[in-house]
């Protein structure tokens, strides 16, 4: 499941793109708001504890082997790169990660810093999954309304469909590699908590920026107060 979920969210988010269409971009909004809850909730509740638990994990060994270095004070370091590292990525996604696309009305060509920025960034935010299962979960939320919102704008842009279809299958396959390549790599599960640590810098600015950025008419409305309330309490019972 922890491959299965991630990827077929992207998949099904095409799927719904190019057959049904959608015109209704609140309900998109509603959903994008509803999945920055759920993943920041996780976050909070699951995985940033877990990466403070693996660092003092660490601590305790080095301790036992007369090592000084706090590896629980470095990770707030981590989360900021995290943050920073987010922010650069967004510099050449054009913020597509928390489903705003901001690039030309009208495109052929394939928009290769787009294409690489979002895989890259779906292929970190894969390395703390082959340990969080409920994490898949969020992830698979927080993808389903961005491959619909992707898809709908290449289709409205005249991009071929091969390349929308390329696009958006290799998107899918990137946090399922990113999650077995971390689960395989003994080199990486040394580093697991400072992996983590920048994956919840990642995670924290994405889901924060998909709840408290504005409506289109600067307004925090009562029914997207709910979406992220929803999706609070069902992250909260996972």
């Amino acid at each position: 499941m922890v491959y299965i979920l991630p990827l077929l969210s992207i998949l099904i988010g095409y799927l719904i793109a190019i057959f049904l269409r959608p015109k209704n971009k609140k309900n998109l909004k509603l959903l994008l708001a509803f999945s920055g809850s759920f993943l920041l909730t996780l976050t909070v509740t699951h995985l940033l504890p877990e990466v403070y638990a693996a660092a003092e994990g660490l601590n305790h060994s080095a301790a036992e082997h007369d090592h000084s270095h706090d590896h629980s004070s470095s990770i707030g370091i981590f989360i900021m790169i995290g943050i920073v590292f987010q922010i650069v990525l967004e510099y050449f996604s054009k913020g597509a990660e928390h489903g705003h696309v901001h690039l030309p009305q009208k495109m052929e060509a394939m928009p290769w810093l787009l294409f690489i920025s979002l895989c890259l960034h779906a292929l970190l935010e894969g390395m703390p999954l082959s340990q969080h299962l409920d994490l898949a979960w969020g992830i698979a939320i927080h993808h389903l309304p961005i491959a619909v919102i992707l898809t709908t704008f290449f289709i409205n842009a005249g991009m071929d469909k091969r390349k929308i279809l390329f696009f958006m299958l290799v998107f899918s396959l990137m946090t399922p590699l990113g999650t077995y390549v971390s689960g395989t790599f003994m080199a990486l599960q040394k580093y697991y908590a400072e992996i983590s640590a920048i994956v919840v810098g990642i995670l924290f600015h994405i889901s924060s920026t998909i709840i408290f950025e504005s409506n289109e008419d600067h307004r925090f409305n009562l029914t997207k107060l709910a979406s992220i309330i929803l999706g609070v309490i069902v992250a909260y019972f996972i």
